[in-house]
């Protein structure tokens, strides 16, 4: 028999409030409906009422996990528009904070999906090891979430020889705990047989739909800002980008497990071979001169953008910010179809969404 089944817009597996409409023959999807727009803020028009110190604020609190990747992807435009060049070792610390906090975003949702899956004790695990990289975070930036790590012309905060040491003590005390989920990941049979040939995304799908970032490398599309189009001295650092091709869910779990270990290695070698310049340029509060800016970052989900566009006067003229989850919620219908209700969940999930992202 048919039926249409509502998931949403407020679920008990669901962080955020998404609203799916499964259309389905029996227990499987034939096809799918996709709803957003329930966590609207209005950011994108605040911004165009705050001064650029204000909207690195501001736009922190687009979304907790990538909070960094959001000011300083900002930042970027207002150096770009003011002709600012950012030190190097600010550039450094940007990219140290940025990495950490990809670690935080894959340790949290690699722990979603197993909990998601009912691999409990798989998700206990990873998220003690997720609490190593908050305290990292708090040591570096002084908070666990909104890091407040960026300003115009560089970074906040210094890394002084005794926090380099310890730092890079707890990164390499990551890399055992991160051996053992791996290996967990790739052979234990719940998990097997909860996400391969799940949700599968096929390559010309991704590309055709606009797929971005590790949901799109697991379907063999092997893009990555940092590499491709590289900034804030990314072009500095050798690191590989795991691309998977079976497009599944499993596939989902695998290249974000194998990006922790890319991150780690950017963060070593950021560490050892930290430039010795100033962090920045001084806190003063720039004009946003005329003209129109676009920077892209590749954030723990994949590509963000933000566009600013200045007038020559302290508040931004425009602010607009495109986000990966974004792009990648245009796919969910896609991998639902042909799939069990049962499995609706985890598929939504697997894109690692942040509809407070989507909506601003």
């Amino acid at each position: 028999m048919s039926y249409i089944i509502p998931i949403g817009p407020y679920h008990p597996a669901l962080e955020e409030p998404i609203h799916a409409k499964l259309y389905t023959e029996g227990e499987i999807i034939k096809d799918a409906e996709v709803f957003v727009g329930y966590n609207h803020r209005g950011i994108e028009k605040l911004c165009t009422e705050r001064n650029a110190i204000q909207t690195l604020v501001l736009v922190e609190r687009v979304c907790g996990i990538c909070s960094h990747s959001h000011a300083l992807t900002y930042a970027m435009c207002v150096e770009q528009l003011n002709g600012i060049e950012v030190p190097k070792r600010g550039e450094y610390i940007r990219v140290i904070t940025a990495e950490l906090e990809r670690l935080h975003s894959h340790f949290l949702w690699l722990g979603v999906a197993c909990h998601i899956i009912g691999h409990d004790s798989m998700f206990m695990h990873i998220w003690d090891e997720r609490e190593l990289v908050m305290d990292l975070l708090e040591e570096l930036t002084g908070n666990r979430v909104n890091y407040a790590m960026v300003t115009i012309g560089g970074s906040r905060r210094d890394i002084d020889d005794d926090m380099k040491a310890r730092l890079l003590k707890a990164v390499d005390k990551l890399k055992g705990p991160m051996d053992r989920i791996v290996e967990i990941a790739l052979n234990d049979k719940t998990i097997a047989l909860r996400t391969k040939g799940v949700g599968v995304l096929t390559k010309d799908d991704a590309m055709r739909l606009g797929a971005i970032g590790p949901h799109a490398r697991a379907s063999g599309v092997n893009i990555d800002v940092r590499r491709d189009s590289p900034y804030c001295s990314y072009d500095d650092f050798k690191f590989d980008v795991p691309v998977v091709d079976s497009g599944d869910v499993f596939a989902r779990v695998v290249v974000r497990a194998l990006e922790c270990y890319e991150s780690i290695k950017i963060i070593e070698q950021a560490l050892n071979n930290l430039p010795a310049t100033p962090i920045n340029l001084g806190n003063k509060l720039p004009k946003i001169q005329k003209g129109t800016a676009l920077c892209r970052h590749e954030a723990p989900r994949g590509q963000l953008s933000h566009m600013v566009v200045g007038n020559g006067g302290f508040n931004n003229h425009r602010v607009s910010v495109h986000v990966p989850s974004y792009k990648n919620t245009p796919t969910i219908p896609f991998m639902l179809r042909n799939n069990s209700v049962a499995d609706a969940g985890l598929i939504i999930a697997s894109i690692d969404p942040c509809f407070s992202c989507t909506d601003r």
